[in-house]
């Protein structure tokens, strides 16, 4: 049956009479309700009595009771909060889908055509629509806006559809009209996928958005293009026509919005004509947006979002935290260290959102060993994915460069938690950025020490790296150079570079010692494997018989003997070297000098060990070995026993140290003392003369009441460890903002001879009042974390103040004759005199940005080009950045021994095995018992010696760096590690430009200068300088240059009258800075102090080190640690 205009009319018309009259009434209805509150707040108050306006505002509160509550529930219903609000929902929309699918099933019919009541799809959409009409009603009464709620998307849906349905029951024929805009009804598509709980990734909901706007715009253009082109323009009464099937309609919107355009089927209408040059501008834009989108979430989550496949017998590690460019390059550099053939594990990382093109082509580059999981490590579900019970270790990577670190080391920590809950055997690496957060997983149940867990504190180890440089100079670089990996080919320029470079590829190792090593002592240890293996051993894994763990302990003395299968650590630079240690058999390699010919021999798998078998003796004076049984004591020495034999200098010395107990911590590892108020430590410019500072050190800090903390206590530590002396400690004057340093003072008010300059570096006024000139370091730390729109930019506080300081030079003449502190003040040419410039460690948070301070050295194009670890102020010891504490992940993983190592040699000797072995109540607060520190205290310090003026120049021979380590070792207990030379060639340095570097673990035939200062673990009981020799000053000769009138700043120090004149044939009799306190012969130490130009006086002033004489005529005893280390078998 054909539709005539009329019937057409008569559908169309019945929806805008619906929209448009209700439009008006709803208008109409705010008006006039507006004009009646209005008109009763002016005149209603006197028309009616009190009685019937009190009854009518009772019915009204009971109405509007009633009106609330039935809202109320409607909008619970209609939100989906509840049940059957979610029912109805659903039921809404597949409802609307249905009569969508009914509209595609009629329009196969003529368009022209009116479909008989006959036909069972259309009682079937009545009922659909009725229920529409209800849910519109229960809508419309739950809407605070009705105007609003009737121009709403789904209320105009409704509109246009309902009507025509109870129009074609009353006309008995049914008409296809607008019934295609039940096709915006997809757009609840997300809404009711997230009731079914079908989605819940936000890029699963996110697509299921794009997926929804594009059907419902494609289904809604074609159905108006259908109708229009089948209907015609009303103008032209339909003549212009054309019949056209839905199929083909969206045929030609795809055409459209493709922007193909094959002209098979085009718009003859002017409606549809004009309809599609709209759609075309519209669609360009809307699926531009959407499809590429889509197809990159669906590409994505098909490719990042699978689960990882466990290949039975192939290692894998699950890395995960801060999945960034930056982060995944340098983990991967250091992770893959070796060839690529020997690597075996599998790196799966976890990241929280997909990663960009340019991550994604580091991992194409690195396909075979690399997989990434899209996921969260605080999600059961994507550990279980990633298969966390199954893996190695799970690594968790933070951002060093965030602005707030505490956040992250919180949401890296609650990464460690899901992690631990999910499977608690997982072993757990993480990096920490603050120290005082690291209480926070020993407290994990499942966390344990011995089974791998670790942690590594940027923090603890950047500062303590600091501090160390701050005691010895250079030692920061040297110990830098030992957990750095270097894998580019160096082409040096000059003689110093080629055995910087050298050092470089010495590393710290570990390897089990041989068991024919058992019973000997370290020192015996040590010197064979120098001499016959040339191999460096440093320190033994030995199970402490007063604290019950096994811990790491430096060059022990030798009360302290080898068990079986002893732990070494050696400086060395392949893991084949170290292995001569274990293949070490003192039956077949007795007679072999060739380190390369001692290897696995036949008799180890012949003759098992035993306990009283042959050792080897080394003897001490001699090069020589000699094999023999070895006689074991019966009775093993008693503390009673071994103390009745120490010398009465040892006894002196035990002595004082038992009385300065007091003045330790619990763990007896630092100094302790009362807590300080912050402003007796305050420090007032104008009064210079009341603090006058003698080789003391100054930090510059910069920051402000809203920085981060950066944990000046982990700076402060090292500086006041328990292997130095209470007259050994060093002032330390901090110089910054007072509104930052007085939140940092709650955890240094505890440590002895710290004081506060509020100031800045960056103002010379400042540097002055601090006595900078005199200072045996100077630190300038880098500021804490914050924005910056340039890398270059984070370094600019600390790179200005390193520019302010280097300018201040003191000059050698610059001092009195009563105060002959610059001895060592020499000139080339008796027309220039010399001046020292302020020794000066700069930390960089950017390694970039080092050449800035190489132009500040005076030695830039050196290394042009090279990384911070190549630069010659890296070389020199003037410069740090943090930036290699990235590889320390990867080290921990494959030996967490060496990690532990690192910690105790930076931190002044604090490790994991003794925190968890420490009462956490106590630890770092006062010491109750001398019997808990002594052990502590007797362990080794590092130094840099003088190879003349000290305990080495009684060393004979000492030409080659063998000799001076095997003389030491054998006649003092000080093991040698390195070298630190000077940089000084007249003829290709015409300015005079001088400089050290470190030579780490020189060879054994490489020759000495006299001018080498040597890297050393002198026992605590060792005096470093021989008796009746005072110490050497401060005005080092590695900071000596020329002085110019273009290059002295004055720094308000007159000149003396007297001048200091040496020539360079001096230079082998000099020496470096003292480690060691010099010895005052007085009375009574107990009031004897040294002031600030070395004289005795009964007077002390706050910035002074108080020196008693206590260590006088102190000298090394073989019996001296037998209370610390009780001889074992």
């Amino acid at each position: 049956m054909s539709c005539t205009a009329e019937i057409q009319a008569a559908f169309i018309l019945s929806s805008l009479v619906t929209f448009f009259s209700g439009l008006l009434i709803l208008l109409l209805s705010r008006l006039i309700w507006r004009s009646i509150n209005k008109w009763q707040k002016s005149e209603g108050k006197g028309i009616f009595s009190e009685e019937t306006s009190r009854s009518m505002d009772c019915k009204h509160s009971r109405s509007l009771t009633f009106q609330g509550v039935f809202r109320v529930h409607v909008e619970m219903l209609l939100s989906a909060q509840t049940f059957v609000g979610q029912v109805l929902v659903i039921l809404v929309f597949v409802l609307s889908i249905g009569s969508l699918i009914i509209y595609f099933i009629n329009s196969t019919d003529p368009f022209g055509s009116c479909s008989s009541y006959q036909d069972k799809t259309i009682p079937i959409d009545l009922t659909f629509n009725a229920f529409f009409s209800f849910y519109f009603g229960l809508r419309f009464l739950a809407a605070d806006d009705k105007v609003k709620f009737w121009l709403e998307m789904n209320s105009i849906v409704d509109i246009f559809t309902i009507p025509p349905t109870f129009i074609s029951y009353y006309l008995k024929s049914n008409w296809l009209g607008l019934r295609f805009l039940r096709a915006l009804r997809l757009l609840e598509l997300p809404q009711i996928l997230q009731i079914l709980r079908a989605i819940r990734t936000s890029n699963s909901v996110k697509f299921s958005k794009l997926l929804s706007i594009v059907l419902s715009t494609l289904f809604t253009a074609a159905g108006f293009i259908h109708l229009v082109e089948n209907s015609g323009d009303p103008w032209l009464k339909g003549r212009n026509s054309q019949n056209i099937s839905y199929f083909e309609s969206i045929y030609l919107v795809m055409a459209t919005t493709s922007t193909v355009g094959f002209g098979d089927v085009v718009a003859k209408t002017s409606l549809g004509r004009t309809f599609i040059m709209f759609f075309t501008l519209g669609s360009l834009v809307l699926f531009a947006n959407c499809i590429p989108e889509m197809v990159e979430l669906f590409g994505n989550k098909r490719k990042y979002t699978s689960s990882y496949e466990v290949v039975k017998g192939k290692k894998f590690i699950v890395v995960c935290g801060n999945i960034t460019v930056d982060s995944v390059t340098a983990f991967l550099r250091n992770f893959l260290r070796h060839k690529a053939g020997e690597i075996n594990t599998e790196i799966v990382f976890l990241g929280e959102v997909p990663p960009s093109l340019e991550l994604e082509t580091i991992f194409k580059c690195y396909m075979a060993y690399t997989t990434f999981v899209s996921g969260s490590a605080l999600k059961w579900e994507d550990l279980r994915r990633v298969a966390v019970d199954s893996a190695e270790a799970c690594l968790i990577i933070a951002n060093p460069l965030c602005s707030d670190s505490h956040a992250e080391d919180t949401s890296n920590i609650m990464r460690v938690l899901s992690i631990k809950n999910y499977y608690p055997n997982t072993r757990v690496i993480i990096q920490i950025l603050q120290s005082h957060n690291k209480v926070f997983l020993p407290k994990i149940p499942s966390w344990n020490w011995n089974t791998g867990d670790n942690i590594i504190c940027f923090a603890e180890l950047k500062l303590g790296f600091i501090a160390q440089g701050c005691l010895v100079p250079g030692l920061c670089t040297f110990l830098t150079s030992l957990f750095i990996e270097q894998n580019k080919k160096i082409c040096p320029k000059e003689p110093w570079q080629k055995h910087f470079f050298s050092g470089l590829k010495n590393k710290i190792l570990t390897q089990r010692l041989s068991d024919d090593f058992a019973g000997m002592s370290f020192p015996d240890v040590c010197r064979l494997c120098f001499v016959k293996m040339h191999l460096m051993l440093i320190a033994i894994e030995h199970k402490s018989v007063c604290h019950g763990y096994c811990g790491l302990i430096l060059n022990p003395p030798a009360q302290v003997k080898l068990r079986k299968n002893t732990l070494g650590f050696f400086i060395a630079e392949s893991a084949k070297d170290v292995k001569r240690a274990f293949f070490y058999c003192a039956v077949c390699h007795s007679d072999v000098y060739t380190p390369e010919l001692i290897g696995k021999c036949s008799c180890k798998s012949k003759n098992p060990r035993h306990k009283t078998g042959t050792t080897v003796t080394v003897m001490r004076n001699s090069g020589r070995e000699h094999s023999g049984p070895k006689t074991q004591d019966s009775s093993p020495a008693t503390p009673m026993s071994m103390a009745s034999n120490l010398s009465l200098t040892t006894r002196a010395f035990l002595y004082e140290m038992k009385r300065e107990s007091d003045h330790l911590d619990s763990s007896g590892m630092f100094h302790w003392c009362k807590a300080t108020p912050l402003d007796k430590m305050i420090l007032n410019r104008t009064e210079k003369s009341k603090h006058e500072f003698r080789n003391h050190i100054v930090a510059c800090v910069f920051g402000d009441a809203h920085s981060t903390l950066m944990g000046l206590r982990n700076f402060v530590m090292p500086l006041r460890a328990s292997s130095y002396t209470r007259q050994e400690l060093k002032d330390i004057v901090f110089v910054g903002s007072l509104d930052y340093l007085q939140r940092e003072w709650r955890f240094l008010r505890n440590f002895p001879q710290i004081y506060i300059l509020p100031g800045s570096a960056l103002y010379s006024g400042d540097l002055h009042a601090v006595n900078i000139e005199e200072c045996s370091m100077c630190a300038v730390l880098s500021s804490p974390s914050k924005s910056s729109s340039s890398p270059t930019l984070v370094d600019m506080e600390p790179i200005m103040a390193t520019l302010n300081i280097r300018s201040l030079r003191i000059s050698c003449s610059a001092q009195t004759p009563s105060e002959p502190r610059c001895t060592r003040c020499f000139s080339d040419n008796p027309g220039k005199s010399k001046y020292r410039r302020i020794p000066i460690l700069t930390e960089l948070k950017n390694p970039s940005n080092m050449h800035f301070i190489e132009q500040l050295g005076g030695m830039e194009g050196d290394l042009s080009g090279m990384s911070l670890h190549l630069s010659t102020s890296f070389a020199t010891g003037t410069v740090f950045s943090g930036s290699f504490l990235d590889s320390l992940l990867a080290t921990a993983f494959y030996n967490y021994h060496v990690l532990e190592l690192l910690q105790m040699l930076v931190t002044g000797g604090i490790s994991s095995q003794l925190e968890q072995h420490l009462d956490k109540e106590k630890f770092c607060g006062p010491n109750d018992s001398y019997s808990t520190v002594s052990p502590g205290r007797m362990r080794c310090k590092l130094g840099l010696l003088s190879l003349n003026q000290t305990i080495l120049s009684d060393i004979q021979p000492r030409r080659t760096f063998g000799q001076i380590f095997c003389g030491s070792l054998d006649n003092l207990g000080v093991l040698c590690l390195g070298l630190y030379r000077m940089i000084d060639e007249e003829e290709r340095n015409p300015e005079h430009k001088r400089g050290v570097f470190v030579i780490t673990r020189p060879e054994n035939e490489f020759m000495l200068l006299h001018s080498d200062l040597v890297f050393c673990a002198i026992p605590f009981s060792t005096s470093c300088y021989k008796k009746g020799i005072s110490p050497p000053s401060l005005c080092e000769i590695i900071n000596m240059v020329p002085l110019t009138e273009e290059t002295l700043t004055d720094i308000n120090c007159p000149p003396s009258v007297d001048q200091v004149s040496e020539t360079a044939a001096q230079l082998p009799s000099t020496s470096v800075r003292s480690l060691e306190p010099k010895p005052i012969p007085v009375g009574d130490p107990e009031q004897a102090v040294l002031t600030p130009s070395g004289k005795h006086s009964s007077q002390t002033h706050p910035g002074e080190t108080r020196k008693e004489n206590r260590k006088e005529n102190m000298e090394e005893t073989t019996g001296e640690d037998a209370s610390a280390y009780p001889e074992s078998d």
